[in-house]
C-alpha cells in the first residue's frame, strides 16, 4: 500500500538532509524518538513500539525503513520530482495490500504527524 502526503513548502535537497536525521526525529513528531546509534542503522522508538531503522540520504531528501517491522514500513521525504517538483512529498508505503481500518488509521496519523512537523520547521 502506498501514502502521500504533498506540504507546499520549498526546500531544497540539501535542507532536508540537513534537518532531517536521525537525532531529530523529536523536531519533527510526537511519537518518535531516537534511542540509540547502531552503525548504519539506529534503534527508535515508534508508536508501534522500538524498531531497528535504516536512515539514508537519498536523491531528493532522505528515506528511513523499520527494518524488522513485518509490514517492511518505509517512507521518503523528498523534494524536486513529480507530481510536484517545488513542495515536499512524503511518500509511504508498507508491503501489504490491505490492513484492518485501525492500522491504515495510524499509519495516516504518523504521516499527519510527519506533515505537521516539516510545515512548523520549514
Amino acid at each position: 500500500m502506498e501514502f502521500f502526503r504533498i506540504i507546499n513548502k520549498q526546500v531544497t535537497e540539501k535542507q532536508l538532509q540537513d534537518r532531517i536525521k536521525p537525532s531529530s526525529l523529536e523536531d519533527f513528531t510526537e511519537t518518535m524518538q531516537f534511542l540509540e546509534d547502531s552503525n548504519p542503522n539506529f534503534l527508535g522508538l515508534t508508536l508501534w513500539g522500538d524498531f531497528l531503522i535504516s536512515y539514508n540520504k537519498i536523491k531528493g531528501g532522505v528515506r528511513f525503513t523499520l527494518l524488522d517491522c513485518p509490514n517492511a514500513l518505509s517512507w521518503t521525504i523528498t523534494t524536486g520530482f513529480p507530481p510536484e517538483r517545488e513542495q515536499i512529498l512524503i511518500h509511504c508505503t508498507i508491503n501489504r495490500t490491505q490492513k484492518p481500518t485501525k492500522f491504515i488509521e495510524e499509519i495516516n496519523e504518523f504521516l499527519d504527524e510527519w506533515e505537521q512537523g516539516l510545515k512548523a520547521k520549514f
